[in-house]
């Protein structure tokens, strides 16, 4: 018998919503159907400013809340229609929601994502898991990252030691040991495409640089890169988890200001990219070094020049993408977030405190009924 969830992703690049049909039945996973909508242009603007203050946020943020949570019962109502499926055939939806807050070094650490899965569950019938982070964040965690426990369930073997590279707005990697006494880890290594996203949208026309041709049209300006190397963050010891607080068009400006000199915009793209690839290597070469096997996920594996600079620092090892092993790239997280929606309604555990620091296990999210 089917045992069917619906999983929801609106990464931090908040490019668009990507919502999956997985079934796990008989402890098998098996993607039957994927779909994918860009945010509206008037919304990603609405979402972008939330991550910063500014006056009147608050309305802002609880209008957008509901908004958003419309256009994710839109996504899964499309969904369902593509295949002729009614909402009862649904046990649940797992639902990340878009992120617009998040500091877990804070005084009193917080994390918040939106997406009112009140609206979710009302105007799609089905049982809506949500509010994933703070659960763990309440535990001790970073709140993130989540995917590492659902890498270990479905990727995790007991004759190579692997990596998870999963690059979206933020890349974030998972280290799976073939031993079985050795603990599951990982954590954010730095922006993914954010800021390579930014740049491009400030000085091309599109969202993002297509097979990252523009960044290789540049040339990798070494003192800049080194200015960038040079925040906090990069130094950090795991657990460790970050998101556009940190690293957004802001924190570029100021450090472009700060470097002083002339830079060529293709050079700027090819430094950010640079970037991204260099921290994730070494966060790799410090953590994992034994790794023989890297898997890559995300919106990053479409970018060439990217996997060509990864491919180049990780010498020796195996880079692959998720692909290989029979998950869409572009829909692990989503089909991460159906997992740990089975997970909470199982009541079983979502988070590995190995991971994210947390205290314990704990199990995941609130539940909204149908």
């Amino acid at each position: 018998m089917a045992e069917l969830y619906i999983g929801l992703m609106s990464g931090t690049s908040l490019d668009a919503i990507d919502a999956v049909l997985v079934d796990f039945n008989n402890d098998g996973l098996r993607l039957l159907s994927a779909h994918s909508e860009p945010l509206p242009d008037a919304l990603r603007k609405t979402l972008l400013a939330l991550n910063r203050p500014a006056a009147g946020e608050i309305a802002r943020m609880a209008q957008a809340d509901v908004e958003l949570g419309k256009h994710f019962a839109q996504v899964v109502n499309k969904l369902l229609a593509r295949h002729n499926m009614a909402s009862s055939e649904i046990r649940a939806i797992g639902s990340h929601g878009q992120t617009i807050r998040h500091n877990p070094a804070a005084d009193s650490p917080y994390t918040l994502q939106i997406g009112d899965p009140n609206t979710l569950a009302e105007l799609t019938g089905i049982t809506t898991v949500a509010d994933f982070r703070r659960r763990d964040l309440a535990a001790g965690g970073q709140g993130a990252p989540l995917m590492p426990a659902f890498h270990a369930a479905r990727l995790r073997v007991n004759d190579v030691d692997r990596v998870i590279i999963n690059i979206g707005g933020m890349a974030n990697i998972t280290l799976l040991p073939a031993n079985p006494d050795k603990p599951v880890t990982g954590f954010d290594t730095g922006p993914g495409n954010v800021l390579m996203d930014g740049w491009y949208q400030r000085h091309q026309k599109g969202n993002f640089d297509k097979g990252g041709h523009w960044a290789a049209s540049g040339k990798v300006d070494e003192a800049f890169l080194q200015r960038l190397q040079r925040d906090k963050f990069f130094s950090l010891a795991p657990p460790k988890s970050t998101g556009r607080d940190h690293f957004d068009m802001r924190w570029l400006d100021r450090l472009i200001k700060r470097h002083g000199k002339r830079l060529q915009r293709k050079n700027v793209q090819a430094t950010l990219c640079e970037l991204t690839a260099s921290s994730i290597a070494s966060a790799i070469h410090e953590y994992a070094a034994e790794a023989e096997e890297v898997i890559v996920c995300g919106g990053g594996v479409h970018n060439t020049a990217l996997m060509f600079r990864l491919q180049a620092l990780l010498t020796g090892k195996r880079l692959v993408s998720s692909e290989d092993f029979d998950i869409d790239p572009d829909y692990m997280e989503a089909i991460g977030f159906a997992w740990l929606a089975k997970q909470t309604l199982d009541g079983k555990p979502g988070n590995l405190p190995s991971v994210t620091g947390a205290s314990h296990p704990v199990v995941l999210g609130g539940i909204y009924p149908a």
